[in-house]
This record gives C-alpha cells, sequence and structure tokens, in this order.
C-alpha cells in the first residue's frame, strides 16, 4: 500500500460502477462524493480490503509451466502469433477477453487485432451477458445507447425489473428503488420465474414461464395502443415500424388471454400489470440477464423498448428502459469495439466508410474488413483447429462458457494458448504461456458504468512479483510484431485519448458517443478526472457530461434519426422439455459471490452466507422424484452431469430447478454448471441460452456425511462430493459420500491423506461405529493442523463456526480429546453465531434469534441499531423481515 492521501477508485465487480474511497491503510469505504452509490457498497465491494492480498498470485511468466522472464514469453508469443498468420491467415489467432478490462486495456487489444492483426476474432465474456442489449439498443435506436440513467429510478411512479434480481445483483440501486417507494410511494412489479429477494418490495410478481417475456411485452404492447396509451405523435414523427411491430404481437397474443397462456401467469395479474404500465407515465423497465441470456435476448430487449417508444416514455426524467450491466466495464469494453462483430467508437463493419474511418484513424496496415466470430462460435472454431493460436485475457471460460466440457476440450486442443490472469483458473490449465496481470488497485484506467458514466480507477498499491496492466502486454507484443510507433503508450492517460479522439474523429453528430472533449487532457487532468456521463463533445459546455437522452426531438442514430419499433414475434425456448428431460434448468448468481470466485472466494465472510451450490426445487417436485431437503441430486443434461445438494423452496415454479453459476472445480466436485448448458444462441446477439436448459434431476443417496477442516487447499478424490469454502486461518470441507467409507487398512490411509497429516503429527481418534461416528485431528507443534468429521448423518456433525476458531490455534495436551466435541474446554461458553445472514457485518441466524428475542426488536430498522446488521448493503432485508415474521411475537 502506497503511504499518503485516501485514493478514490471504483469498484470492480458489477455494473452499477460504485465510487470506492481507499485510505493509506487499505480500509475501503463507498465514495459519498460519487453519483453512482453516494456511498452505499454491497457486502462484495465492502469486503474488498479482504482481497488485498498477494496470496497464490501469478507472479512471473511461465512458459510451459516452467518460469520465463517477460522478454522470453513476449517474443514467443509475437513469433508464435507471426507463424501462424504466415500459415494460416490472421483469422487462424484469437483472443477472448473481458468485461473486468479497463477501457484503456480494451482499446489496446482491439486495436491490436482488428487493425493490425487484421482479424475481428477478438470477443469478450460480455457476449454472454450484454449482447443481447447491444443488439437490441442498435436495432431500434441505431446506436448502443442506453437513454437514460440512475436518478430515473428515484423519480419514477412504477418500476418494472425484468429478469432481475436487483436486490442480490444490483443491491446498491436495489435500495435506491427501496428508499424511492419510501418516499414517494413507487409501484413495483416483478417479472421473474423465481420469487427472490427482490420480490421482497414487490406488489405484483409474475412468475412467468422461462423464455416467455416476448409474449408478455407483445400484449402490453397491443393493450397500450388500444386502450389509448400510445403516444401517436411521438410515434408518427419519432418512430417508424410501428403498424408492423403491431401486426406481429397480433400474430403471436391475438389478445391478453393468449399472453398469459405463453406465460403461465394469471390472467388477472398480467392485465393489472398492463393497467399500471399504461396508466403511469414515468414508468421505468429494468431488465437484466433473465432477459439477455435467452434464444430470443434480442428480442426480449426489443419488445421492452417497443413498449416505451409506443409512449414516448423515453429519454425524460422517471422513465425508460434501463439495462442492468452485470460486469463493471461491459460498456467501456462496447465503446472501444469489445465484441467481435463491433468497432470502435460505436462503428459498424457493415458500413465500409466506417472501416476505412478506422482504418484510417489508426494508421491500420491491415484493417480487418468483416465480422469476426463470436464466443460460442470462436471456441468451436479452436476446437476444429481452425483458430491455432488463442489469448485468453482476465477471463474463465472454462468455468462460464455454455457446455464448458467442449469449451475445455478445445482449450486442450489448441496448439498454442496464451493465458493472462492474476490468480491460477480453471483456465489457466492450459496456459502454454502463462502471464501474471495486474489486479485491482495495481493498475490506472477508466471504465464505464450502465448509465454510460466514465470513472477513473486508480491505483494504489504496487503490483505482486512481476505481474503487470493487461494492455502494457498487448503492446510489448504489438512492438515485437513491428508496430512499435502504433503502441508506443507511456500510460493508460495516452490510450485514453487516442481513444477519446477517435470517438469525435469524423463525427458530425450521426455517432452519439463522443468524448472528443476528453481527448486533450494532459495526465494531471486524466489523473484527478472525475465521474461523467457521455456523450461529452467538444462543442458542448456540459462538463459532468448527459445525463438522459431522446428527450426534446434529439435525433436518433439512423439514418433518418428516426427511433424503430421492431416486430418480435414470439419464439420459445430452443430446447424444450421431454419425457426424459422433464426439468427446466435456471442458473444465475447468488448474494455474495461474483462470476467464477476467483475474488470473492478468497474471502471467508463472503462465502459464509451460501457455502455451497445448492440446487433449488419445487418440495412438490422433490416428493414427486424423492429428494428430501439437504440431500443430494443428479441433475444430468445432454451435455453434462453433476451432483448438488437440495434446497427445498416454494420460490420455485414446479418443473424448474435453479442452481447458482460460480462454483468452479477449485472449490467443488460439482464443478461448473454450465457443464450441463447447451450452446443455443439468439441468432441476432450470438448470446447463449444459460437459463432454459432440459434436465433430469434423481436422487442420490448419501451413505455418510463429512466435514474437514485444514489448513491447505486440496482437492478429495473418489466417490465423494465436497464443496470448500475458506477460514481465516484454512478451509472447511463439506463432505458427502455414496460409497461406503474405507476399512480395514485402508481406513487409516484414507484419513490420513484427507488430513493432510505431516509425519510426526499427533492423531486424535475417537470412534463409535455403532452409531457411525467418526472423528479425527491433527495436531502439529502443539496446534490443530486438521480435523475430520464423519457421521451419518449431517445433524450429529458439530458447527463449523465454534471449529473454525480452533484451527492454528495451540491446543493444551489436556484439551485434545475435548476438540472432537468441536471445542476446547476453555471455549465452552462460546456461542455459535449460527449460519451467516448479514455478510456485511458478519450476523449469524443464531444471533439475530437472541437479540430479536432477548431485546424485544420488531423490525428491521431496530436490528439495524442493534446489530448494525441491514445497515450497509441492504442485500440481506428481505431475510431479516422472514427472520422477524419466523420469531414468535412476546
Amino acid at each position: 500500500m502506497k503511504h499518503g492521501a485516501a485514493v478514490k477508485t471504483t469498484c470492480p465487480y458489477c455494473g452499477v460502477g460504485c465510487g470506492v474511497v481507499v485510505a493509506a491503510d487499505g480500509t475501503v469505504s463507498g465514495d459519498p462524493d460519487h453519483p453512482a452509490n453516494r456511498g452505499r457498497l454491497c457486502s462484495k465491494g465492502a469486503a474488498l480490503g479482504e482481497t488485498l492480498v498477494y496470496d497464490d498470485r501469478l507472479l512471473q511468466p511461465q512458459i510451459s509451466g516452467r518460469p520465463a522472464g517477460w522478454d522470453e514469453a513476449l517474443d514467443l508469443i509475437a513469433d508464435r502469433f507471426a507463424q501462424v498468420i504466415a500459415a494460416d491467415g490472421p483469422d487462424a489467432v484469437a483472443l477472448y477477453v473481458s468485461g473486468q478490462f479497463l477501457t484503456e486495456d480494451y482499446y489496446v487489444a482491439n486495436k491490436l487485432m482488428k487493425g493490425f492483426i487484421g482479424s475481428a476474432n477478438i470477443d469478450t465474456n460480455s457476449r454472454l451477458c450484454m449482447a443481447s442489449s447491444v443488439a437490441g439498443h442498435i436495432r431500434a435506436y441505431g446506436e448502443d445507447i442506453v437513454p437514460g440513467c440512475y436518478e430515473d429510478i428515484d423519480e419514477a411512479d412504477l418500476v418494472v425489473l425484468v429478469g432481475s434480481n436487483m436486490a442480490w445483483c444490483h443491491p446498491v440501486l436495489y435500495q435506491r428503488l427501496v428508499a424511492a417507494r419510501e418516499a414517494r410511494g413507487t409501484g413495483v412489479v416483478v417479472i421473474d420465474p423465481r420469487r427472490t429477494a427482490t420480490c421482497d418490495i414487490a406488489d405484483l410478481h409474475l412468475a412467468l414461464r422461462p423464455g416467455s417475456d416476448v409474449a408478455i411485452f407483445a400484449g402490453l404492447l397491443l393493450h397500450l395502443v388500444e386502450s389509448g396509451a400510445g403516444d401517436e405523435m411521438w410515434l408518427r414523427d419519432r418512430t417508424v415500424g410501428c403498424a408492423a411491430t403491431l401486426d406481429a404481437a397480433h400474430q403471436s397474443v391475438p389478445t391478453p388471454a393468449d399472453a398469459a397462456a405463453i406465460a403461465d401467469v394469471s390472467l388477472g395479474d398480467l392485465l393489472r400489470f398492463y393497467d399500471w404500465f399504461a396508466a403511469t407515465e414515468r414508468t421505468v423497465t429494468l431488465y437484466s440477464q433473465g432477459v439477455n441470456q435467452s434464444s430470443a435476448g434480442t428480442d426480449k430487449v426489443n419488445a421492452i423498448i417497443n413498449c416505451h417508444l409506443a409512449t414516448g416514455r423515453i429519454g425524460r426524467p422517471g422513465m425508460g428502459p434501463l439495462s442492468l450491466t452485470g460486469q463493471p466495464n461491459a460498456m467501456g469494453g462496447r465503446e472501444v469495439g469489445g465484441l467481435a462483430n463491433q468497432l470502435a467508437a460505436h462503428m459498424d463493419f457493415a458500413d465500409a466508410a466506417q472501416i476505412d474511418r478506422v482504418r484510417r484513424f489508426w494508421n491500420a496496415p491491415r484493417m480487418a474488413t468483416r465480422p469476426g466470430l463470436k464466443a460460442v462460435d470462436l471456441f468451436d472454431k479452436v476446437l476444429d483447429g481452425g483458430i491455432k493460436a488463442l489469448w485468453v485475457l482476465s477471463t474463465n471460460p472454462a468455468i462460464s462458457m455454455p457446455n464448458a466440457g467442449r469449451v475445455r476440450d478445445a482449450l486442450a486442443a489448441c496448439s498454442f494458448v496464451v493465458v493472462s490472469d492474476c490468480w491460477p483458473t480453471d483456465t489457466t490449465d492450459f496456459a502454454d504461456v502463462l502471464l501474471p496481470a495486474a489486479g485491482w488497485g495495481e493498475k490506472g484506467g477508466t471504465v464505464t458504468n450502465s448509465e454510460r458514466r466514465i470513472s477513473r480507477q486508480r491505483g494504489f498499491r504496487h503490483s505482486p512479483g512481476e505481474a503487470r496492466p493487461d494492455w502494457w502486454m498487448l503492446s510489448e507484443v504489438g512492438r515485437r510484431m513491428g508496430w512499435g510507433t502504433a503502441f508506443d503508450y507511456r500510460g493508460p492517460a495516452d490510450i485514453f485519448r487516442e481513444h477519446a479522439a477517435l470517438s469525435g474523429f469524423e463525427n458530425d453528430g450521426a455517432r452519439l458517443f463522443d468524448i472528443g472533449a476528453l481527448a486533450e487532457l494532459d495526465d494531471a487532468e486524466y489523473d484527478r478526472l472525475d465521474p461523467l456521463q457521455w456523450p461529452l463533445t467538444c462543442n458542448r459546455d456540459q462538463p459532468m457530461g448527459t445525463a438522459r437522452l431522446f428527450d426534446d426531438g434529439q435525433r436518433f442514430s439512423t439514418l433518418d434519426g428516426k427511433a424503430r419499433l421492431v416486430p418480435t414475434p414470439f419464439r420459445p425456448v430452443a430446447e424444450p422439455v421431454d419425457g426424459r428431460l422433464p426439468f427446466v434448468l435456471n442458473t444465475g448468481r447468488v448474494r455474495d459471490q461474483w462470476h467464477t470466485m476467483t475474488r470473492t472466494g478468497r474471502i471467508p465472510r463472503l462465502m459464509a452466507h451460501s457455502a455451497e451450490p445448492l440446487l433449488y426445487i419445487h418440495p412438490t417436485d422433490a416428493e414427486w422424484i424423492g429428494l428430501i431437503d439437504g440431500g443430494f441430486a443428479q441433475i444430468e443434461s445432454r451435455y453434462g452431469v453433476t451432483i448438488l445438494p437440495v434446497r427445498l423452496s416454494f420460490d420455485q415454479r414446479r418443473g424448474e430447478v435453479f442452481a447458482p453459476m460460480h462454483w468452479t472445480d477449485r472449490f467443488s466436485s460439482a464443478g461448473p454448471i454450465d457443464r450441463l448448458v447447451g450452446s443455443a444462441t439468439d441468432p441476432i446477439s450470438g448470446q447463449p441460452e444459460l437459463k432454459a436448459t432440459p434436465v433430469q434431476v434423481a436422487p442420490v443417496a448419501a451413505l455418510w456425511r463429512g466435514m474437514l477442516l485444514r489448513r491447505e487447499e486440496f482437492s478429495p478424490a473418489g466417490a465423494v462430493y465436497w464443496a470448500r469454502a475458506p477460514l481465516p486461518t484454512g478451509h472447511t470441507f463439506y463432505l458427502a459420500g455414496w460409497e461406503p467409507l474405507p476399512s480395514g487398512s485402508g481406513t487409516e490411509t484414507w484419513v490420513s491423506k484427507m488430513l493432510g497429516a505431516p509425519e510426526g503429527a499427533e492423531m486424535v481418534i475417537y470412534a463409535d461405529p455403532g452409531r457411525g461416528t467418526f472423528r479425527y485431528a491433527s495436531v502439529v507443534d502443539n496446534r490443530l493442523d486438521a480435523c475430520l468429521f464423519l457421521s451419518r448423518n449431517a445433524a450429529a456433525l458439530p458447527s463449523c463456526d465454534a471449529l473454525a476458531k480452533l484451527l492454528g490455534a495451540e491446543v493444551a495436551r489436556e484439551e485434545r480429546m475435548s476438540l472432537l466435541s468441536g471445542r476446547r474446554l476453555s471455549d465452552v461458553a462460546t456461542v455459535d453465531a449460527g449460519p451467516t445472514v448479514c455478510a456485511c457485518f458478519a450476523v449469524g441466524l443464531n444471533t439475530l434469534h437472541a437479540a430479536i428475542t432477548e431485546r424485544h426488536l420488531t423490525s428491521v430498522a431496530e436490528i439495524g441499531a442493534v446489530l448494525s446488521a441491514g445497515t450497509n448493503c441492504g442485500s440481506c432485508i428481505p431475510e431479516l423481515k422472514a427472520i422477524l415474521r419466523s420469531v414468535p411475537a412476546l
């Protein structure tokens, strides 16, 4: 950590783009001056200070697993890329990059590939997140534009949330909505197959059938026009395509009853939603991955936008569609052409003049002239040998891509794989060249959030070992391939100035993305750049940018300046259920985790709320197939199979199951859930359908349960389910087996391997074969090094919280047998806090029950005053309310 004043930077997680203040001692807090969050942070952001450790970081380049210097590694990459291009052409090289890149990283990557290597085969994990929104925006507005801003949430009278568990995935914005609801009585409608924490404030929840969003919004469009809620003047003067769009809607859903039948929702509830939307001018529609991650994602986006265009509710305070971005810089990547089908600065491969404009600006010797391969197609091309050199930067496709087993096969088959990352991941295992990347807090640049707001990320500590920024690695490869002048950047400020200049280059207003006013910033001005919203042109005196677009007759980015209503015929999900695969698997996030847990999975308190990947299923379905709460299920699709613990939940629709997308082979035997998900994609956006996979679910009988605590990470082998969660001094492993435990001489070997006991360790053993209870502890140098508890059922296992305090602690000889009770004699008075409810302040369920009962607490506010729970990000508030309801009145 650098010494001196606090540093203002931006959170590296979701697309809300929260401002963060990092004190000289590493303490992290929300930036009260940042307009995106006004000082609030979610549980993940609040724990950022705990990620500032160098444990397990990649520290130096590696070639074929051996340490190497940067010159050797970069020369090898440049040479192999050049050889492949010479032999097979530029399309045999590809980059797969990340929405966690800074804009400057993204810019250099796209310039290198599209302008100099000569191929558009560079795609990003944003393809899995926001590609359908991008395509929908372009179809409707002529450009990838978000017309509104976060302040619209504060000023709306009705907010419709579609495919968004905002309470968990964007909790800071959710708290703005909660505050608006309390202040002005904002109505809230949630449209989501599951009842999520977001429904806690909903006036109406439409639990629609997966994939039926287009039917609901096509029906809404017809209702708006037929009820007189459409704005005829706006439609006439500002849009085209209304008649064809209405005709397509009528063909799909002639009546509201047809829409209700397709969506499997109550007709009365659907009409209530339609009437509310029609009657409420200040309506905001917020949507996220439930809309985007679909084989009809682009049509879903346009079906939503159509309703706002038909009513003229766009670009004015408190109204409009707003896409909630999943990644911290998914929008910044789109600004620089991060997707394979884009050019930089919102220019397009479909226009030869725009291709030439970028070529001339870059002085590019080998400008790509056609779109490249989108993510799914890109990895298919790697597998079939068409792509022979692949560089993966700051992302983990071996986990996050659909049909992840096929992606792993592709990585294994590729003749030359480069991977850049901060930590070892499932993808780094496939690297021929592995490069250590600088992480959050170690490099500087910019990011753009969901409301078009550009903010600075600033470095405040040194990179460990030889880690370097991604832009630097890419520039060095460009120099070594002979393009030294084009990649002669001294730092991120140089890159940003070039990016800004390109946005304004020959831009006569046809492209709304324009930050040309920032092209002349000097290094000091760049360093102190305040958050601002584009567009910000040289001809406009708006120092903080533009909050809303398309009001007051502002042209859309189309040739005629008018928006397009787009026909969106309803079509069902790509793969229907059948007799063999009768359930629909939905995947998504949990509250305190992020992506593949590379960062958040290292933080004990972030793993405390959801320590294992669970399969959520409706109790009636569970009874039908013989599942019990806390039992295990095998889930099988056409693409893969896994085993998960079961959680019964009335929040699930019948016939559907849900599993989180975060867990990897490093954290659980279940591995990535995306192994089960197919590769069907939206035909326009190329975004995969990650939320509607047909699966079979069957019970698995666990013969024993276990819990292991040890100092070192490892992966148990054999017919064992396991899930690992970090502890302050080691790791917890939750275990279960469907084969008998080893017996006889094999027991000692198996136990010793599980404990990782070194030679000379003192073993403490308790065995009760009659009850099926076995307990083991390994003591090294008078400290508890590991312990293993085995039983026929989970209820007989001790509390993990109590044991966690003992791991690594010194244990007196007379107390060693008491370890096998799960605590030392001296810790008998220790109170188990119970499962974590509030991750921000580490408040457990037992603590809450005790405080509510003993202090007669009756509200969330009173709980917050006593325990602080719910007073930071607020994502635990729905659970706190449920706990209050569950405690008997005193």
